[in-house]
């Protein structure tokens, strides 16, 4: 999975469709952006945007939507609801996949220094990326709010992070900064009875309920030292919720805001739920997300609810998404269709063009045609996958016989590893496409003069040892797969053996096809130690390969005599 960046600006303008569409214009107009929602509220007179790609282009369409309402937008005139401090009023990023929060604070703090220095406005990092502990917290960096900042701004307690600390009458300023992704999350219960759905949510949210003196709601609040009311804390932390009742659905539900999903993940705050409704009497009957969800979310939840089961975990994608949404019931007001409700599934269904989401017969019917890429190497790549899919396959086999129930734990880890590997490796498929088509771009670069012949040698050598390395990344991946395939071939399901041999067959194929595409890249390229060390990689790999491959064949050929 290629690295992910969500951003959700805010834009203080909700009315004018014609301006919001010229911002969401300019964000769109970024290629690898996918516009996930726009959401313009009048009352708020505010629009928030939901997009997400790669986190350079990211960075490029939260500027160009920046820019757009700075030149769009009069905060002189405006009114509406909603706290704000400029026409860009906040801009967070948040890592959804394949990037740390490190790294996100890294962006967000490239997208501030543009936007200070290009479009000349005061900027403040806020959240992960503040520079002070005191600004942090969105509420406190926007205190005083529009009508406030040219005070803010003469104060040098409130420097801004970049840009001029000036007031800009008419844009204001704009809050950035890389923040945890924040799920809307509601739980259903069977009663209609809004009362008993807070006092569920007062159980789990973090900030819980008033302490009193009898231990009931109608009690006195008891007070501490300084006759502040003292608090019960919840079962979850960073966790917002709330009870109330929904009419369309004649139920109340337990609404909440999970703010940090490593810290309460999704299936930690539904089993909350579910303990506290049980305590009170209640049941829940299902649960639904609001908006978009990361697969990384739904996959942790399927692990924890089969291993809840004593089943392994080591399956696919799909499975721990189908264990997830049964378990917690998340179809039950509505379909729940991953490609349209997972963020990840969502970005990759815009193209499509993915060789590994093609069926078997459309991947060979272009394989088979008179088109360079896919090739050799796609294939070696597509071998190595087949392999760790059966050494998984295996692995799940092993954890689930019957009679085998205490060594769930053991199969179930390399049935996790294998599908990690699998996964790796059928990203390498289309991986080793691309590589070839950078080449073939390299090549196409323009040669009229001797420095443009310069760049253009020197982007064909980059080219040609990025093709050589992605082959290299399959052999060792097809290595790492062999320790799998050969413990299954030693302690697996016996039923199973002649498939763990078939394993090992997919992965020798994987690395000998691969090594030709590492060898026949790297045959353009001029002499040097960078080269000479993936020679010698190859090598080591192909006469380990070798040994591995003969070792299991003797365990197969001997368990089938």
């Amino acid at each position: 999975m290629q690295p992910v960046l969500e951003c959700v600006p805010n834009f203080s303008e909700g009315k004018d469709l014609t301006i919001i569409g010229k911002i969401t214009d300019a964000i769109q107009s970024v290629e690898g952006i996918f516009l996930l929602d726009v959401d313009p509220g009048k009352s708020t007179n505010r629009t928030v945007v939901t997009f997400a790609g790669p986190p350079e282009a990211v960075v490029e369409a939260a500027f160009r939507g920046i820019q757009q309402a700075t030149q769009l937008i009069d905060m002189s005139r405006h009114k509406g609801e909603h706290a704000r401090m400029g026409a860009s009023d906040v801009c967070p990023l948040i890592p959804i996949s394949g990037i740390s929060m490190e790294e996100a604070v890294l962006w967000s703090k490239k997208l501030a220094e543009r936007v200070g220095t290009e479009l000349h406005l005061p900027v403040y990092l806020y959240e992960h990326s503040a520079s002070k502990p005191e600004r942090k917290n969105l509420s406190t960096v926007r205190a005083g709010e529009y009508e406030g900042l040219e005070k803010k701004l003469s104060d040098p307690e409130w420097k801004p992070d970049f840009g001029p600390a000036v007031f800009n009458p008419k844009s204001g300023s704009v809050i950035i900064g890389a923040r945890e992704l924040l799920l809307a999350y509601n739980v259903n219960l069977n009663t209609k009875s809004s009362r008993l759905a807070n006092s569920v949510a007062f159980d789990i949210r973090e900030n819980g309920r008033i302490k009193t003196d009898t231990g009931k709601p109608n009690g006195k609040p008891v007070l501490d030292a300084e006759g502040n009311p003292e608090r019960i804390p919840g079962m979850l932390k960073a966790c917002k919720a709330v009870g109330w009742y929904i009419e369309e659905y004649r139920l109340a539900q337990v609404s909440m805001n999970l703010t940090d999903l490593k810290t309460t993940p999704l299936h930690t705050a539904f089993d909350a739920c579910c303990a506290s409704a049980e305590a009170r009497g209640l049941r829940v009957t299902g649960s639904e997300i609001v908006g978009l969800v990361p697969l990384n979310s739904l996959l942790d939840a399927g692990r924890h609810y089969l291993s809840k089961q004593n089943r392994s975990t080591g399956v696919s994608d799909s499975e721990l998404i189908e264990v997830a949404v049964s378990t917690m019931g998340l179809d039950a007001l509505a379909p729940f269709i991953p490609h349209e409700k997972i963020i990840e599934y969502k970005l990759q269904s815009v193209n499509g063009k993915n060789l590994v989401d093609k069926i078997l017969t459309g991947f060979m019917d272009e394989l088979s045609s008179e088109s360079p890429a896919p090739g050799g190497g796609s294939v070696a790549a597509l071998c190595g996958t087949l392999g760790a899919a059966l050494a998984g396959m295996v692995a799940n086999l092993s954890a689930n016989k019957r009679g085998w129930e205490n060594r769930v734990s053991e199969f179930s880890i390399a049935a996790e590893k294998a599908e990690q590997l699998k996964k790796r490796l059928l990203f390498l498929i289309d991986e080793d496409t691309r590589s070839f088509n950078k080449v073939m771009e390299a090549f196409a670069l323009p040669k009229n003069s001797e420095e443009e012949k310069k760049i253009r040698k020197s982007e064909i050598d980059k080219a040609n040892f990025y093709a050589a390395s992605v082959p290299l990344q399959v052999m060792e991946t097809c290595l790492e797969v062999y320790e799998i395939t050969q413990q299954m071939a030693q302690s697996g399901n016996p039923n199973s053996i002649t498939d763990a041999g078939v394993s090992a067959l997919c992965l020798e194929a994987g690395i000998k096809g691969a090594a030709y595409n590492v060898r026949i890249n790297l045959s353009s390229l001029p002499e040097g130690e960078d080269k000479h060390l993936m020679e010698q990689k190859v090598k080591e790999i192909l006469e380990t390969s070798t040994k591995q491959a003969e070792e299991i064949r003797i365990l197969v050929e001997a368990k089938i005599q």
